[in-house]
Parts: C-alpha cells; sequence; structure tokens
C-alpha cells in the first residue's frame, strides 16, 4: 500500500507579477488553512514537498526562492509556510509540478501514489497539476479551502473538472488529518 505526501505549489511567491493583485485576496485566506494543513501532515508523518515557480530565475535554487519571498512586501504570506528541514523541494519552469521536473520519480522512489495539492492557482497551476497526477495514475485530492484562486468563477469550474473529469477528491482541509 502506498502513502500519501502533501504537495504546496508556488506558495513561495513575491506576489510581484501580472494578476498578483487579484490573487493576493484568496491567497491571504488560505494561508492559514494551508499552515494548518503543514502542521497536521507533519504531525501525522506525512511528507511535505514544496514544488515552486522560479519565476524565470534559472540559477536560483529553493533557499534563495524562499529569500526573495521573505525579503518583500507580502512576506506575511510566506513566512508561516516556511518549508523546515523535512520538506523536500522541487522547481518547477511552469503550471504543472510535473512538467519537467523530477517530481515523478521522486514521488515512485518513496512509494508515494496519493497527492493533496494545495497552493496556488487553482484555475492554473493546481489544474494542470491535478491532470498530469491522474495522467501518471497518482490519487488526488484537494482541499478545497487551500487552494488559492485568481478568478472565482473559473475555480469553481477547475473543482468540478478535478473532481468529474480526473477523479479527484475534492473536500474540506479539515477531513484530512483530523
Amino acid at each position: 500500500m502506498g502513502k500519501t505526501a502533501l504537495i504546496v505549489i508556488d506558495m513561495i511567491n513575491t506576489y510581484d507579477h501580472e494578476d498578483a493583485e487579484l490573487l493576493l485576496p484568496s491567497a491571504e485566506s488560505v494561508v492559514p488553512v494551508v499552515t494548518g494543513l503543514l502542521k497536521r501532515a507533519r504531525d501525522n508523518g506525512v511528507p511535505v514537498i514544496y514544488v515552486n515557480d522560479n519565476f524565470g530565475e534559472w540559477r536560483s535554487h529553493h533557499g534563495e526562492l524562499l529569500d526573495q519571498a521573505l525579503s518583500g512586501p507580502h512576506a506575511h504570506l510566506v513566512e508561516p509556510l516556511r518549508p523546515d528541514d523535512s520538506s523536500l523541494f522541487v522547481v518547477k519552469a511552469r503550471h504543472s509540478i510535473f512538467f519537467e521536473t523530477p517530481l515523478s520519480y521522486l514521488l515512485r522512489q518513496q512509494g508515494i501514489d496519493k497527492l493533496v495539492l494545495c497552493g496556488q492557482v487553482t484555475e492554473q497551476c493546481v489544474l494542470y497539476s491535478s491532470l498530469d497526477a491522474h495522467i501518471r495514475h497518482f490519487d488526488v485530492v484537494v482541499p478545497r479551502d487551500a487552494v488559492a484562486h485568481i478568478h472565482a468563477d473559473l475555480a469553481d469550474a477547475a473543482l468540478r473538472m478535478m473532481e468529474r473529469n480526473m477523479g479527484a477528491r475534492v473536500c474540506d482541509s479539515g477531513e484530512l488529518w483530523p
């Protein structure tokens, strides 16, 4: 029997990009939820893997991305989500957590077959990552209150697509590791 990992998508962020102003209110609301998920996952021995955009900084690594986000005007959104020493970190270049990353290999090496996806953006990176997880035969769970969006209507549609078309379990975060 496999195991579950919590995947935190693109939450190490400076919010210095197109659509950031539209994203910020939703991000503000999910940070406490994701913080709670991180604590419960860690308390239950669930591996935590951050998969984060490199924002076009090809020489950067996760420490630099974290330092840059923590030194920016929205550090209060990043500080509570800071990776701990047991967290794994994968840098991505595009929307999906799998596109041109070693994540699939890492998950298989760890015996992980179920992914809990949280983070941002629901109608973009979370949606595409859910599809890519599905076609790789991972079980997917998406806590609706732990994903941030730019456009609420598109996020709602994306969650319905993940559930209906990809077999994802869409739930409230409180149902996970109570």
